[in-house]
């Protein structure tokens, strides 16, 4: 009788902490996310000429899974996501390496593992647990600590060793992206605004040297972007439909099903 007691007391001390979970959970934000997601769905049906495929149902998949493993993670109790943090990290590095010696490879990059049917790209899943292992480190830290440059070399390589290896791919994009949410975590966690200024400065004089050793179609992307027109059937073309759509629409657009630059081939 005890036992089947202690059962059903654990049952519902679990069922309790699930209901807990839920009510934490801040549903303005999710709404505020459906909504937005809707708002995507509508222009995508609208861009796909007022049919679901090939934009919008695709959009919807992917935004109805990762509704379902965001509220799955929100239930996990986030002592035991802060403890297996540390090797998750260290298990995105070994997959950073795997993309580097066995990944496939595919438009001059290689940034894919092949997991039967499926292709995992390490460095968008990097990102992820990047932030899981800096916020392991910086919880515990007082705000001395965080003020002090040594305490910051650890965080810091964290951040940089998977840039590295990202930029190895090559994936100049994915690897600025990762830094900067590195920098998001940093700034979370109380790191001062000067010493961002100082990287900053840091990064603008060494950024002619860097530009040096950009591969070719990474040089071609920095050009394009700061002068769509001197290839506008090229590279350039996304760029100046873009503009184009913008300045045709004005603030409020063409209206739903109306856009132009949508159906160009």
């Amino acid at each position: 009788m005890s036992e089947v007691f202690e059962r059903r007391l654990l049952t519902r001390d679990r069922g309790g902490r699930v209901l807990r979970k839920l009510w934490q959970i801040p549903w303005s934000f999710v709404l505020l996310l459906c909504a937005l997601a809707a708002v995507g769905y509508v222009a995508l049906y609208s861009a796909g000429g007022g049919a679901p495929e090939p934009y919008a149902a695709k959009h919807a998949l992917r935004f109805a899974f990762g509704l379902v493993l965001m509220l799955s993670v929100a239930l996990v109790d986030i002592r035991l996501i802060a403890r297996f943090a540390w090797l998750a990290y260290a298990a995105g590095v070994v997959l950073l390496v795997l993309v580097l010696l066995h990944g496939n490879v595919g438009k001059g990059a290689q940034r894919w593992i092949d997991i039967g049917p499926l292709q995992l790209q390490p460095s968008e899943l990097m990102k992820i647990l990047l932030v899981l292992a800096l916020a392991a480190w910086f919880q515990r830290a007082s705000w001395e600590r965080v003020g002090n440059p040594l305490f910051l070399v650890l965080p810091t390589l964290l951040v940089l060793v998977p840039m590295g290896l990202i930029l190895k791919q090559p994936n100049l994009g994915t690897a600025l992206i990762t830094g900067m949410v590195g920098a998001a975590v940093f700034f979370a966690a109380g790191v001062r605004l000067w010493k961002f200024a100082l990287i900053l400065g840091t990064a603008a004089v060494a950024a002619p040297i860097a530009y040096e050793h950009l591969h070719d179609y990474q040089r071609a992307r920095i050009t394009t972007f700061l002068d769509p027109e001197s290839d506008p059937l090229g590279a350039g073309y996304n760029i100046i439909q873009s503009k184009i759509a913008l300045g045709s629409g004005g603030v409020w657009g063409k209206g739903f099903l109306h856009g132009t630059q949508g159906h160009l081939n």
